[in-house]
């Protein structure tokens, strides 16, 4: 088995390379993680309470800096596990941390429109 013209990576639908893919992933875990912190405080001040017993108590300990604090250190453990893995896998790293924080976020939103 030959590995003359092997390419590194694969093209993915509409010609985004694995690093495009992953490049846009970061940017929808940071509106995902805006969407989250904003409406979790949304709700807080409407009188809903967390649920996520971690990030209740970083709450209640620091507030804003708390939840933000919480989210640094699971994007902190995301790049560093990125780094265990081969380039075409990493866009799972982003994913990972975008799809909790969207459910989240449409939770919140939900949770908001019923009390109001």
């Amino acid at each position: 088995m030959s590995s003359e013209g092997a390419v590194p990576w694969r093209l993915l639908p509409g010609d985004i390379s694995s690093g495009g893919l992953e490049r846009l992933l970061w940017v929808v875990v940071a509106v995902a993680l805006i969407a989250d912190v904003v409406t979790t405080f949304v709700g807080l001040q409407l009188g809903l309470s967390e649920s996520n017993p971690a990030a209740r108590g970083a709450i209640e300990g620091h507030g804003v800096a708390g939840m933000l604090a919480l989210k640094a250190f699971a994007i902190s453990v995301g790049l560093v596990c990125r780094l265990l893995l081969e380039r075409p896998y990493r866009p799972i790293v982003p994913v990972g941390l975008a799809v909790p924080w969207l459910v989240a976020a449409t939770l919140n939103t939900y949770m908001i429109s019923v009390v109001l």
